[in-house]
């Protein structure tokens, strides 16, 4: 164990020590129900807030006019388990344990250790009664990853992402049991997994009790592959243009991918609406934040066609690269009576903010000095108030050779081939004037390149599990 990690432990330990007179000051207050969104490989450009013109997104286009609307805000990192790693534990994926997907057989992927800091933990501290709905991916069955380990006082979905490619699994997890649909044995289509992750979150909601304010965290599986959807989602974009010819099998679960992709997209979509119907309906829809965003950027795989629907948004890369189709998502948070509608905010943040964010917003407010977190609580920024930016924002991915890259300001870094050249050359672009990082100027500007190169090296600690730098 290196000493950072020991740090963090210690420092965990402390915060839920230190956090305990924070809660009491925050009962005397109404605390916000949390409902945090969490789309799986969805682009920057898939929804129509976000410029999205063949895609119908009416209840998500709905929460951005009613809330603020994020425009350069990052994922924590390339691929699923990483980014949601940072999610969950406010570290950047130069500090967090897992830094990129890596499957344990029989079930799952390599599981975040059992002392972590999690925003569940926190929140659960706080007296929110937490759950978690959908794909986990941080660790299988038995492992110290499992949720109900992490803070969860309910679970409900897929444990393991390779399981989650099928939207008509054998099983789903209930917490620690697994609840079976022999309807779907034998390659069956009877229970769409993605309808019933939506109603055990009805459900989740539904069993609101005053007094009781609850984190849900809801992270669905649409539009991973595979592509496959029931054919009434596929209705609306049925014959409206003409389908490339793909091989049926892994990935491609459906003869019409394209209207596959869009119907998924746009199934959600509709349960997001059931779910905001259910919050006013019980009269909670005024005191709940509301959050929705995706784990990283479009997918790259042959199929999805990100040009045809234009889900990069302009932007350069796609899932698995650092450049911004890669980490760039949308992000949009709504809570009457507190965030502004109808705003945008250009505020460069990332996933390893949500934690801090979320404790301030419950009432314990969390400083990177005593949690020894990457991130910076949003609320000011949710508020329409002064809002201190980040020094930088760090991400590292070991795939593809290895690569990192840094922003600073409008500045964005990225190094690749990182593991053959530890010190190799930086690509420098700016984000204000090209956005779609199509001009290298490293060479107009080698202090801010130098600047970049040096908190690639100190602003990170090497990883046993996945090393990038070969341990400098």
């Amino acid at each position: 164990m290196n000493r950072r990690n020991l740090l963090h432990i210690v420092m965990a330990v402390a915060f839920c020590l230190a956090i305990a007179p924070a809660i009491r000051a925050a009962d005397a207050t109404k605390r916000p129900n949390i409902l945090f969104i969490l789309a799986d490989d969805l682009g920057y450009g898939d929804l129509g807030c976000y410029g999205q013109k063949i895609i119908q997104t009416p209840h998500i286009d709905r929460l951005a006019v009613e809330g603020m609307r994020f425009t350069q805000f990052y994922a924590g990192n390339a691929v699923c388990a990483p980014s949601r790693c940072t999610l969950i534990t406010g570290l950047h994926s130069g500090h967090a344990f897992v830094r990129d997907n890596r499957e344990l057989k029989p079930e799952g992927q390599i599981a975040i250790p059992a002392d972590s800091l999690t925003v569940a933990k926190v929140l659960k501290a706080a007296g929110y009664r937490t759950g978690c709905i959908g794909k986990w991916g941080l660790g299988g069955p038995g492992s110290t990853g499992e949720l109900n380990r992490q803070g969860f006082d309910y679970f409900y979905g897929y444990l393991c992402q390779r399981i989650a490619h099928s939207y008509y699994p054998d099983y789903l997890w209930r917490n620690t049991d697994k609840v079976m649909f022999p309807e779907n044995a034998g390659g069956k289509k009877g229970t769409y997994s993605h309808d019933e992750l939506t109603k055990e979150a009805l459900a989740f909601i539904d069993k609101a009790k005053e007094g009781e304010p609850f984190f849900l965290y809801l992270p669905y599986t649409i539009p991973h592959f595979d592509l496959d959807v029931p054919e009434d989602s596929m209705a609306p974009y049925a014959g409206k243009w003409e389908e490339p010819a793909l091989p049926m099998g892994a990935y491609h679960a459906q003869a019409k991918p394209r209207a596959a992709y869009a119907g998924m997209i746009s199934r959600m979509d509709r349960d997001i609406g059931r779910l905001m119907d259910l919050l006013k309906q019980k009269g909670l829809d005024d005191n709940t934040l509301v959050i929705f965003t995706s784990d990283n950027g479009a997918t790259y795989l042959k199929g999805l066609d990100a040009k045809f629907f234009n889900s990069q948004g302009g932007l350069h890369g796609y899932k698995a690269d650092l450049y911004e189709g890669g980490i760039r998502v949308p992000m949009i948070a709504r809570w009457p009576g507190k965030i502004k509608p109808e705003t945008t905010s250009d505020f460069a943040a990332a996933f390893y903010d949500v934690l801090p964010t979320l404790a301030e917003i419950a009432g314990t407010p969390v400083s990177p000095q005593l949690a020894n977190l990457d991130g910076l609580s949003l609320a000011p920024t949710l508020l329409g108030k002064p809002q201190k930016p980040h020094d930088y924002l760090y991400w590292e991915f070991p795939e593809k050779l290895g690569q990192q890259a840094v922003r600073i300001g409008d500045w964005k870094g990225v190094r690749l081939n990182v593991k053959k050249a530890p010190e190799g050359p930086i690509e420098l672009y700016d984000l204000k004037t090209d956005g779609a990082e199509s001009k290298d100027v490293a060479a107009e500007h080698p202090d801010i390149t130098a600047r970049i190169a040096q908190i690639m090296r100190s602003g990170r600690t090497e990883s046993v599990e996945f090393p990038l730098r070969g341990g400098k």
